[in-house]
């Protein structure tokens, strides 16, 4: 069975942070052509970043493709998909209709990448580990943070009570007296933020489950995981990939929630109203 294109870009984007500065060049040189073709040979592409074949075919086994020509033609089948043309730079002459086109359009790339590249056992497994879970933590910094705290407040809202820590020592603190009943949810764009690593390899030593949600597939987080999601998102320089990550990893755990919500629907729908008309009179209307 052939591929998902929308998958191919994800899979060199979530790698990239393996290669080395140089590889990383050559591999951006490469992606950014628009004229590669199956005929575009390895020597060419060697001589054109004065590196050489071998180098190439290295690169390309580290991105997790058997070779170059395997990476060509994945390459030029991504190209020609409709999500690969969705994302675009903001350019200092964009209108406010270019803008917001712009940004929607790679939200959209995020989210439709994103769903291409979850694995679905991993999936169920967090939904699983959640709903058992005695105790659940959410570990985030920065704008993750806001991520975390939307699940926790979705979790409320069907009566399953968590915690969201973003500050190092209190993250710390809480890995500190977990144990294996209890469930961490980190949410780590690059996977590398210490102030979250280090709690997170600490709750695990101490039994808990560690789910992560990051944007790249080995980033020193997922080491410490038992479960992984990953998100991906190509954002510009002006947004930062952040941007547009969050809006594909708010869609992943929107459907956790469901995922979870949905393993006792009876209980979670009654914990729904209860929640719901203890806000009601806040309401000016």
């Amino acid at each position: 069975m052939k591929q998902d294109p929308r998958a191919i870009g994800a899979q060199i984007r979530m790698r990239l942070p393996q290669l080395t500065p140089l590889e990383r060049r050559v591999i951006e040189a490469i992606i950014s052509r628009t004229d590669l073709t199956e005929q575009t040979s390895l020597k060419e592409i060697a001589q054109e970043n004065n590196v050489s074949e071998a180098m190439i075919v290295k690169i390309t086994k580290k991105l997790n493709f058997t070779g170059f020509r395997h990476f060509r033609s994945s390459l030029i089948y991504y190209n020609e998909s409709e999500v690969a043309g969705l994302h675009a730079e903001i350019e200092p002459g964009d209108t406010s209709e270019q803008l917001l086109a712009k940004v929607f359009r790679t939200s959209i790339q995020a989210i439709e990448e994103t769903m291409s590249i979850l694995d679905i056992s991993e999936f169920n497994r967090a939904a699983d580990l959640i709903f058992k879970a005695r105790h659940i933590d959410l570990y985030a910094v920065g704008g993750s943070a806001t991520v975390a705290r939307d699940l926790a407040h979705k979790l409320l809202k069907i009566g399953i009570k968590s915690s969201v820590y973003d500050d190092a020592h209190i993250m710390l603190m809480s890995a500190a007296v977990l144990s294996d009943d209890d469930v961490v949810i980190a949410i780590s764009h690059s996977g590398a933020t210490r102030a979250v690593n280090a709690p997170v390899k600490l709750a695990a030593r101490n039994g808990a489950k560690v789910i992560v949600v990051t944007n790249y597939a080995e980033s020193p987080i997922a080491h410490y995981a038992h479960v992984v999601l990953n998100s991906t998102s190509q954002g510009s320089h002006l947004l930062g990939e952040n941007a547009a990550s969050r809006i594909a990893q708010l869609n992943i755990l929107d459907a956790l929630f469901v995922a979870i919500a949905k393993k006792d629907l009876s209980q979670a729908e009654k914990n729904l109203m209860k929640t719901q008309r203890a806000v009601q009179d806040l309401r000016e209307f």
